[in-house]
């Protein structure tokens, strides 16, 4: 049985945290539970703590993988079966060990689990499962928990499973069904989409029962997420947006995460040739828009379309998109509605909101949305107030495009005495 290593349980931390330094789904917890006094732990709607690797990527919990033994021959992944590399396997008890260890040195605020497929998806997921369901009903422990479904398992096991999370994910891996076929053969867009539905309604039904029992246990009470890498296939910016705005409307996802794709297997000639490095600015880039979607009322087909696929690299999404609308500005902040503010670049959810209750009490002027925390060195160029703008700026595309990519903080050319300095977009 693989679970008989003669590894030491440090050793296996040592590779198997390793081998889970590329998934990227760590982020607030997104639920709450306070501890009972008997349990160990509790979980906060602000969430598990946040902390940042060398290269720039979350690392704010116990994350690891149960084993990176592997049956599949992912192209892309470093565990992959052909792959030559050191293999190593936790037993449920060693992670509960390690868990509540951390834990109650305050190294962490919770785990998140993920393993490469052992003998079949099913025996994967049965060990995912017992390991969840030991550390809550042996060790008792409350802290957040975020575990990966396996697709292809027993929807028996994943239904068990969720009982004992805070949050699952099934990893989409690749945006387009070809993309898998070309360098994931082993799976299909179908085995990943099940699991995703059958989390969505499992969540959905057992919160319809809390509202009619009250001690009914909540399914994954934080939702799911899924995972896609960027740049080891040819999709573009816009079917890879499409496909996140998709996912959130059909499956009700909590989160798309984007992961720059590393090419770990360099002589895999079917894997992209990479110079530069994983393309970060383009992950970048996607935050920024999937931001977008989720709280900004903006759809894929307005940021991007096929006349225009890729982000622009200099200039973010919401920047981009109102420069080459600028029929629709300037805006009048005194009478603008809610989702037309959010629109304008250097306001946020938060100012658009104190700008929209300020207007009770009387007309708001450039200083009072400086201090709502409007960035105006951005909205300048797209507002008025009672009916002036802060400064004779022109409504041009290059002129103003220009102004917000001045690296040198020098303010644009006003006429005038004006002493406006403006920084730079990258500030």
């Amino acid at each position: 049985m693989l679970l008989d290593t003669k590894d030491s349980i440090m050793e296996k931390l040592e590779i198997l945290s390793d081998a889970a330094k590329y998934d990227v789904a760590c982020t607030s917890s997104g639920c709450e539970r306070a501890g009972d006094g008997s349990h160990m732990g509790n979980c906060l709607v602000s969430g598990v703590c946040h902390s940042f690797s060398a290269d720039g990527r979350c690392i704010s919990l116990l994350k690891i993988l149960m084993t990176n033994h592997c049956i599949f021959d992912c192209r892309y992944c470093q565990n992959r079966v052909s792959n030559d590399v050191r293999r190593a396997v936790f037993s449920p008890e060693e992670i509960c060990t390690l868990t509540m260890e951390f834990y109650r040195r305050n190294y962490i605020e919770g785990l998140f689990l993920s393993s490469g497929i052992i003998k079949s998806p099913s025996v994967t997921m049965e060990l995912l499962y017992e390991t969840v369901r030991r550390l809550r009903v042996v060790h008792g422990f409350r802290g957040y928990i975020h575990l990966k479904a396996i697709p292809g398992a027993d929807p028996l096991l994943v239904g068990k499973a969720g009982y004992f999370a805070d949050r699952m994910s099934v990893n989409l891996e690749l945006p387009t069904a070809e993309g898998l076929r070309t360098l994931a053969p082993h799976k299909t867009r179908k085995t990943i989409l099940a699991p995703m539905r059958q989390i969505q309604l499992r969540h959905n039904q057992s919160r319809e029962e809390l509202m009619v029992y009250r001690h009914a246990k909540e399914f994954v009470p934080a939702g799911q997420s899924t995972q896609m890498i960027i740049g080891a296939t040819q999709e573009t910016d816009y079917q890879i947006l499409s496909v996140a705005e998709n996912l959130y409307q059909k499956f009700d996802l909590k989160r798309v995460f984007y992961s720059a794709f590393v090419n770990v297997n360099e002589k895999d000639r079917l894997l992209p040739v990479t110079p530069e490095g994983p393309p970060l600015w383009r992950e970048h880039r996607l935050y920024q828009a999937d931001w977008l979607l989720r709280y900004y009322h903006f759809r894929a087909k307005e940021l991007l379309d096929e006349e225009h696929p890729h982000f622009n690299r200099y200039l973010d999404p919401k920047c981009s998109w109102a420069v080459g609308h600028l029929e629709q500005f300037p805006v009048e902040m005194n009478r603008a509605d809610y989702h037309m503010l959010l629109r304008v670049p250097g306001i946020g959810v938060k100012s658009a909101l104190r700008i929209v209750k300020a207007r009770r009490f009387g007309s708001v002027s450039f200083e009072d949305l400086k201090k709502m925390g409007v960035v105006l060195k951005r909205a300048l160029y797209f507002i008025t107030c009672n009916g002036k703008m802060l400064y004779p700026t022109r409504l041009d595309e290059n002129y103003i495009v220009r102004n917000l990519l001045d690296n040198e903080r020098k303010g644009p050319q006003f006429s005038g005495e004006a002493s406006y300095r403006q920084l730079s977009l990258f500030s």
